[in-house]
């Protein structure tokens, strides 16, 4: 057994809260202009509702790029606009693990000793974001009124894995969590490190000046 863990961290990462979240503000945000709350949900929670808007903006951006009716010019801005928010999205992932291990620093927590899992939770919250999405708009495919025959239930079938696939992964996220707080487990901040957007380091960018 574990040694015991205050009720205050258990409930620093609620995956039900952070799943919920995703699905009421993918809703609310299709409903009106996306942006974040104006009232706080603490630091963490700020932090994975904003990552969440990242992704809702990136899905929405790329749609305007496959869009047959997009010119040539206007595909170069769009595919600008993409390296911002795909860059947005990957520090706000970061930040959601930044935000964890400060909170864990003073507990001496992650076990150094423990055994490291491969994936961060801020990587697994980005999943977790971009499934709530697949959902939505797999249910809005369902419902599509001029849908061609059996368009409908392929969509019904791709509703059912991408469900099974998100409560899985939030299975995942839950026992790291859960694990890591009892010093079984562990996890580090891997920096994504991108270069493309870096003047000093992608060579299109600084060998044309």
């Amino acid at each position: 057994m574990g040694p015991s863990v205050p009720q205050t961290d258990l409930k620093m990462l609620s995956v039900a809260i952070i799943v919920g979240q995703h699905d009421r503000l993918t809703v609310l945000w299709h409903q009106q202009p996306a942006a974040l709350p104006s009232e706080s949900h603490g630091a963490f929670l700020d932090t994975v509702i904003a990552q969440h808007l990242a992704n809702f903006q990136l899905w929405h951006t790329e749609d305007d790029a496959r869009s047959p009716q997009v010119t040539d010019h206007d595909l170069a801005e769009v595919k600008r606009a993409i390296d911002r928010i795909n860059q947005r999205r990957n520090d706000l992932a970061e930040q959601c693990d930044v935000v964890l291990l400060d909170h864990l620093r003073p507990l001496n927590l992650p076990n150094p000793k423990a055994e490291l899992n491969s994936e961060s939770p801020g990587l697994i919250i980005d999943r977790l974001s971009i499934l709530a999405l697949k959902l939505f708009h797999t249910a809005e495919q369902i419902a599509r009124p001029d849908a061609p025959e059996g368009h409908s239930d392929r969509n019904r079938e791709r509703l059912e894995i991408l469900k099974e696939q998100r409560d899985d992964l939030a299975e995942c996220l839950d026992r790291l969590w859960q694990q890591t707080l009892a010093g079984e487990r562990a996890f580090k901040l891997y920096r994504q490190l991108k270069m493309y957007n870096d003047p000093a380091l992608n060579p299109s960018v600084y060998g044309a000046k």
